[in-house]
C-alpha cells in the first residue's frame, strides 16, 4: 500500500472559536499542524502518495503545502465547496485512487500507531475495509466478534452488542469498497460499514500499543501539550522577557511574552503576543492582537 487520504475538510466545531481562524487539521500541535503529524505517521509506514480534502479556509492549506517536510511529497488537494462527509469525500477522489488500496487517516488525530501492521492486516484479511480500534477511551461505539478481528455493530445500529472499542479514525480500504458509495452525494462511510458488518466483512485490528489522541476539544488539546513532549515547548523564535513567568506552557514561533506577564498551562500560537501584566491560565492564544489582563480557561 503506497497511498493515503488525509481527511482535512471537517469544520472542527468542538474547537471553536480556534477553528474560526484555521482548519482543524492545521491547528498547531507542538509548533506543527496536526495534519503534519498524520503525514509523518503515514510516511513511516511507507506511504508516498497523498490526497487531502479541504473545505473550510482552503487557502490556508497553501502554506501547509509549502512546509519543508511537505513540499517534496506527492500531495494532491481536493476542495469540497460543499462538505461531502467521509463517504462522499472518498468517492470524490475515486479517479485519483485508481485500482490500489488506500489508507485513510483523520486529519485531527495524533497517533504513534504502527500503521504498517494495519496495512499488513488489511492486505491478508480479504476484507474490503479494516479499521484500527483501541480498547481504552470514552467513545466505545465499536463491537467486535470473539476473535476481535471483525466488527459486528457500530453504535448498536444493528441491534447487537454494546460497543467495546474506540474507532481510531484510521482505516484501510480496498478499491471495491468505493463501489458501495453513491456518487455525487453527501454521505458518511458508516452506512457502508454497517452493510459490511452485516456480511461479516468489516475487519478490525486492535491497536493498543503506542499513543492515540483525538484532539477534538480544548481540554484534550491542552492535555496533549502537557503530556506528549514532542520537542521543545518554547520555540527558538519565541521572545520571552526574562522578567516574565512561563510555566507548563507551549510558546510558538514569533510569539512574544512581555515583562511581568504570567503564562501557565497555556498554548500560545505563532505570532501571538502577551502584554506586560497579563495573567493567563489554561488559555489558548491564537490571535495576533496583544492579550492583556487576567484570563482563565479562555480561547483568545
Amino acid at each position: 500500500m503506497h497511498q493515503a487520504f488525509i481527511l482535512g475538510a471537517g469544520l472542527g466545531t468542538r474547537l471553536r472559536p480556534l477553528t474560526d481562524h484555521v482548519p482543524k487539521p492545521l491547528v498547531p500541535l507542538f509548533h506543527r499542524p496536526l495534519a503534519w503529524w498524520a503525514f509523518e505517521a503515514c510516511g513511516k509506514a511507507g506511504i508516498g502518495r497523498f490526497a487531502v480534502n479541504t473545505h473550510h479556509l482552503p487557502e490556508m492549506w497553501d502554506d501547509f503545502a509549502r512546509l519543508p517536510d511537505i513540499r517534496d511529497r506527492d500531495v494532491t488537494f481536493f476542495h469540497e465547496p460543499e462538505l461531502l462527509e467521509t463517504g462522499g469525500g472518498l468517492k470524490n477522489i475515486a479517479s485519483w485512487i485508481g485500482d490500489d488500496p488506500l489508507l485513510i487517516h483523520n486529519g485531527d488525530v495524533y497517533s504513534t500507531l504502527d500503521l504498517g501492521k494495519l496495512i499488513a492486516a488489511h492486505e491478508t484479511s480479504g476484507n474490503p475495509v479494516t479499521i484500527a480500534v483501541r480498547s481504552e477511551g470514552d467513545a466505545k461505539h465499536i463491537a467486535l466478534d470473539v476473535s476481535d478481528t471483525r466488527v459486528t455493530d457500530i453504535r448498536r445500529k444493528l441491534g447487537k452488542e454494546d460497543g467495546t472499542h474506540v474507532f481510531s479514525g484510521i482505516y484501510c480500504v480496498s478499491p471495491e469498497f468505493l463501489g458501495m458509495l453513491p456518487p455525487g452525494e453527501k454521505v458518511s462511510v458508516i452506512p457502508a460499514f454497517l452493510e459490511l458488518a452485516t456480511a461479516g466483512k468489516l475487519g478490525a485490528l486492535v491497536m493498543d500499543d503506542g499513543v492515540w489522541l483525538d484532539l477534538g476539544d480544548r481540554n484534550s488539546y491542552l492535555a496533549a501539550h502537557r503530556t506528549l513532549g514532542l520537542g521543545e515547548p518554547i520555540h527558538p523564535d519565541a521572545r520571552i522577557s526574562p522578567d516574565a513567568t512561563v510555566e507548563d506552557s507551549v510558546v510558538g514561533p514569533g510569539a512574544v511574552v512581555e515583562a511581568g506577564a504570567v503564562v501557565r498551562n497555556s498554548v500560545l500560537w505563532a505570532g501571538s503576543r502577551v502584554s506586560s501584566g497579563a495573567e493567563l491560565d489554561r488559555c489558548i492564544v491564537c490571535s495576533k492582537h496583544p492579550v492583556s489582563g487576567p484570563h482563565r480557561g479562555e480561547d483568545l
